[in-house]
């Protein structure tokens, strides 16, 4: 079954549940205490909502280096609000496994885009658009990381 083109962000799986995590992470967080207002709160608040809007910018982007470099961008963000995440729970703010969960789901689809990005940079050189070899590189050094930080997350469990 062929799938149809995202027409806005709002079709973008990942984006729908970054944005479902970042509301799950806003009621969370607002149980923290006081203290945390300008720390921890707004330290992964920040981060989370970074996510969801890396993927926005990265969607309007023409070239497909800038969108997978905003991918990136957010995949980074993912990590920063993993470690947040981490800190809350150790510091006893509340039970995190499932933010964690949902986490792992975003960062999933986020490494399955990425594989469908490679296979169109290919396609691209394949039909003479250009040379993406260099892009295919970053592009592997992406997916490597990932693929890493995935499996930690297993090893963890």
């Amino acid at each position: 079954m062929k799938r149809e083109p995202a027409k806005n962000f709002r079709d973008l799986i990942v984006w729908q549940k970054a944005h479902q995590l970042v509301l799950d992470v806003y009621g969370f967080s607002s149980n923290f205490p006081k203290t945390e207002t300008y720390g921890l709160t707004s330290q992964l608040r920040r981060a989370s909502v970074s996510v969801p809007a890396n993927i926005v910018e990265g969607f309007r982007k023409k070239g497909l280096a800038d969108k997978i470099r905003f991918l990136n961008i957010a995949q980074g963000s993912l990590e920063e609000s993993r470690y947040y995440l981490i800190l809350a729970n150790d510091l006893g703010y509340g039970d995190t496994s499932k933010l964690l969960l949902d986490l792992e789901e975003v960062l999933n689809i986020a490494q399955g885009s990425l594989e469908e990005s490679r296979y169109y940079l290919i396609l691209a050189n394949d039909l003479g658009y250009g040379d993406t070899s260099k892009l295919l590189l970053d592009l592997e050094e992406v997916s490597k990381l990932l693929d890493s930080y995935i499996n930690a997350i297993e090893q963890c469990k």
